[in-house]
């Protein structure tokens, strides 16, 4: 949800950019396109995406899957470390979004790794459970509504393998978590979400304070 990490002024934020980002023109200009749209606000900053990038490349993944597409920076941010035969599943339910991560995809020469699904996620992420594909992912990315962040959890656990990596967006919700009088759908929904993960014994976690916050889930 945030386009910047939380509680950085501009001045050192903007250093940090400075010293840090190696943004490639492609996702230049696909951020800035999607600057101009009224859900621009859905972005992920160009750190994150960055990091994401890296985290990709660091573990030798090969099988994503995302669960919130948009516009598709993440998802091409991730395309450009995968391996030759390396594969993202998207899913999203926006024709007109997606349709913009298309031409991007194809500009940037990597359509061929990207298996998008239009449909409800947890119907596509069951539907997958349902076909056998449990255990056959290496990361999983969630980034989409914030009252579907368990069922999408849960289905993508299953989905990836021993060892396999997710990662949640906007786990701090602009410090909307800690305002006790802030008891909105999605902010209840988020609270919710970090307790039941902190609680989970069957994975390793890290909360960072990326963007609107990350969190990391490595499945024992």
């Amino acid at each position: 949800m945030s386009r910047r990490s939380l509680n950085l002024e501009k001045g050192l934020y903007d250093y940090l950019l400075s010293v840090s980002l190696r943004e490639p023109e492609i996702l230049q200009r696909l951020r800035a396109e999607t600057a101009r749209l009224a859900n621009a606000n859905m972005q992920i900053s160009p750190e994150q995406g960055q990091f994401m990038h890296w985290l990709v490349s660091t573990l030798t993944v090969k099988n994503i899957i995302e669960v919130g597409t948009f516009t598709g920076y993440s998802a091409l941010s991730m395309a450009m470390a995968l391996p030759e035969d390396g594969v993202i599943e998207c899913c999203d339910i926006s024709q007109d979004w997606t349709d913009i991560a298309r031409r991007y995809w194809d500009d940037a020469g990597l359509a061929e790794k990207f298996r998008l699904h239009l449909a409800p996620a947890a119907q596509t992420l069951q539907k997958m459970v349902d076909q056998g594909r449990t255990g056959e992912f290496d990361l999983a990315f969630i980034d989409a509504d914030k009252e579907g962040y368990l069922s999408y959890y849960e289905l993508c656990l299953q989905l990836l393998r021993q060892g396999g990596v997710i990662i949640v967006d906007n786990t701090l919700w602009g410090g909307a978590v800690i305002a006790e009088g802030d008891q909105s759908p999605d902010t209840m929904a988020i609270r919710e979400f970090n307790r039941y993960l902190f609680a989970d014994q069957r994975v390793e976690l890290s909360m960072l304070p990326i963007s609107d916050g990350l969190t990391l889930v490595k499945k024992m």
